[in-house]
């Protein structure tokens, strides 16, 4: 009589692959069952803001948002800033291009690390913009009187007249955008504005 061969029994901890399917199973009704809660609790959720979205909007409520600094702020940069764009395209000077032409109008000799500490930019994204104006003969790079790993940026003769037409005109401008403001409240609103990143 031929010997019969019994099934091993399986070591402890491994699963076969019918206890691996009913686990995989298992999970896959948990997940339809969660998923089944989420769409029925979104569906409420949506009927609810349906019920109450039949009113119509006749005035915006922005009182918080004009209750923070930051928003209020941004809001008054962009009513400028979208007027300096286009009286600065004159020049083919964008707002950080004019930035840095200032300081080293003002500021002969500056070193990029100074510019950048100065205008909070960060070293890589100078050194493009340097070379960009420097291309233009806006600006020279000279040799540091003091420190030999760096070099003084100077505004040559072009620049310099470059500059003083485009901060005439950017001076124009703010008066003209802050026209609503007094002189007093001017000075008052750069004092403030100031304190918080200076």
């Amino acid at each position: 009589m031929p010997a019969t061969r019994t099934p091993a029994a399986q070591p402890s901890g491994r699963t076969t692959p019918r206890t691996r399917a009913a686990a995989s199973g298992s999970t896959r009704s948990r997940d339809r069952q969660k998923q089944g809660s989420q769409d029925t609790a979104l569906r409420a959720s949506k009927a609810a803001v349906s019920a109450a979205d039949t009113v119509v909007i006749d005035t915006i409520n922005t009182r918080y948002l004009e209750s923070l600094m930051g928003y209020n702020a941004r809001r008054a940069a962009l009513s400028i800033i979208s007027v300096f764009l286009e009286r600065m395209a004159v020049y083919d000077l964008k707002p950080v291009e004019f930035s840095v032409l200032s300081l080293v109008l003002h500021n002969p000799g500056i070193t990029s690390r100074q510019l950048c500490a100065a205008l909070n930019i960060l070293p890589p994204n100078l050194v493009g913009l340097v070379q960009s104006l420097d291309k233009r003969g806006l600006i020279a790079r000279l040799p540091h009187p003091h420190d030999g790993r760096a070099m003084g940026l100077h505004p040559t003769p072009a620049g310099t007249a470059l500059m003083h037409k485009a901060e005439k005109t950017a001076s124009e401008l703010e008066l003209e955008v802050t026209q609503r403001l007094s002189a007093a409240e001017r000075d008052t609103l750069l004092q403030l504005l100031q304190k918080i990143y200076l």
